[in-house]
């Protein structure tokens, strides 16, 4: 006679790759088993990696999803914001070129009293990471110790620093392992890790910028609402408010892509100089962000408020004062205010006369990269001051001949290649193309 086996009092992990593989749903007990395998290392890399193809093909479901993200945020530290007052608000993007909002939407955020304490990661790839524009910065402290990162966000009401070593450890495993066997492109994998972070990050709640479009890892419209809305449920089920942003990233946001140049940009959009489309989105997630934080409950009063503290300098003094707390140091009689700079800068001219129909976002951040401004690895070092400036954009009209980009390079062996890249990344048309929205959804 056959004896069932209660695999909630004994549980195999080749049962549960198996269940998975064909198509059956985990419970809490398993999901949460497995992830303590990945946490303390009894679970090997071969069965995580079988484990994650198997979802990728067969998926997760609401609660599956649930689950894991919340197991893995509990898999490490936890960060307890309660010592700070107030609504705690957390940002976070799935990552673009050019993408800078941080640093502009904290300081605005800020200084309308809602305490933002943000752990941010490091860029890989062609996108560029928050803390590593933070960084380029001479002077600034990006790792603190958490009483420092606590009191600065009580005394000034904003810190961003880079994630503790010890946050979701679970996640920091099986990352590495879908990175390396194609299993990255999972919604549920995708959805559960980000919001493992968030959640233990200790937020109350959240703005997520969900990207979409070349530059972007969601290239389709439909996946990255799908993405949106499993985090949005997520958040929910733990307990938090969050509302996904979906913007888009077919050309690169603002006209800076690179580490030092995006802070420059960064500080002329509050100073009220910059460009419209970086300014449009950050106006967006900073009124969200007073809504979730409690200060309104209506979008345009909101929007009205941030507009009000960018206009009159509050947020840029509030960026001052950020800046300071963490040690950098910034020179305002300089135009770049003593950020780093290259050595030289090199035109990438027009080849035809027309209209500017697309700006490749992803060839942008990938002409960045060839410059040193990102990593292929995150043990590799990156060049703060290098980087791509778009002087033409989606919608401009262009001669033969006119400047469409400079690079900014401190190696001249890597003119030819990243001008390469740059020109293939513009496609100039006889007509004027068809304004796009940047803002393609709200998802609460």
């Amino acid at each position: 006679m056959e004896i069932a086996v209660n695999k909630e009092l004994k549980m195999d992990f080749q049962d549960i790759i198996r269940e998975k593989r064909d198509g059956q749903t985990l419970s809490e007990k398993e999901i949460g088993y497995l992830v303590k395998g990945i946490s303390d290392g009894s679970l090997p890399d071969y069965q995580i990696a079988a484990w994650a193809m198997a979802v990728y093909f067969q998926g997760m479901d609401d609660r599956e999803t649930r689950d894991l993200a919340m197991a893995m945020a509990y898999s490490g530290e936890v960060v307890d914001l309660s010592f700070i007052p107030g609504i705690k608000v957390d940002k976070h993007s799935t990552g673009g070129v050019g993408d800078k909002t941080t640093l502009i939407v904290t300081p605005l955020v800020a200084a309308a009293g809602i305490p933002v304490a943000k752990m941010s990661g490091r860029g890989l790839g062609h996108t560029g990471g928050t803390v590593d524009k933070y960084a380029s910065i001479p002077g600034f402290q990006v790792e603190r110790k958490f009483p420092d990162f606590i009191k600065q966000v009580q005394q000034v009401g904003a810190a961003v620093v880079s994630q503790s070593g010890n946050l979701v450890p679970a996640d920091k495993r099986l990352y590495a392992i879908r990175d390396v066997t194609a299993t990255v492109e999972s919604i549920p994998l995708i959805a559960s890790s980000i919001m493992s972070k968030k959640i233990a990050s200790g937020a109350n709640s959240i703005i997520l910028d969900v990207k979409v479009g070349s530059g972007a890892f969601m290239k389709e419209q439909e996946k990255a609402e799908e993405l949106a809305r499993t985090m949005v449920e997520i958040g929910k089920r733990a307990g938090r408010r969050v509302i996904s942003v979906l913007s888009d990233m077919e050309q690169p946001l603002g006209r800076m892509v690179g580490n030092a140049l995006e802070v420059k940009e960064a500080i002329d959009t509050l100073k009220g100089r910059g460009s419209q489309d970086l300014l449009e989105l950050s106006l967006v997630l900073a009124s969200y962000m007073l809504i979730l934080g409690g200060k309104t409950s209506s979008l345009e009063e909101a929007r009205e408020s941030v507009r009000e503290i960018l206009v009159s300098g509050r947020g840029w003094e509030k960026f001052q004062e950020m800046i300071a707390a963490q040690g950098g140091e910034l020179k305002q009689e300089m135009e770049n205010y003593g950020l780093p700079q290259a050595l030289s800068k090199q035109e990438v001219k027009a080849a035809k006369s027309g209209y500017v129909s697309a700006v490749n976002a992803f060839l942008i951040g990938h002409t960045a990269m060839m410059l040193g401004a990102g990593r292929a690895r995150l043990e590799d070092d990156i060049d703060y001051a290098v980087g791509v400036e778009l002087l033409k954009k989606t919608g401009d009209p262009v001669q033969a001949g006119d400047t469409l980009a400079l690079l900014h390079l401190n190696d001249e062996k890597r003119i030819e290649p990243a001008s390469l890249e740059v020109s293939r990344a513009y496609i100039i048309s006889p007509d004027p193309p068809q304004k796009k929205r940047l803002i393609l959804d709200i998802i609460e």
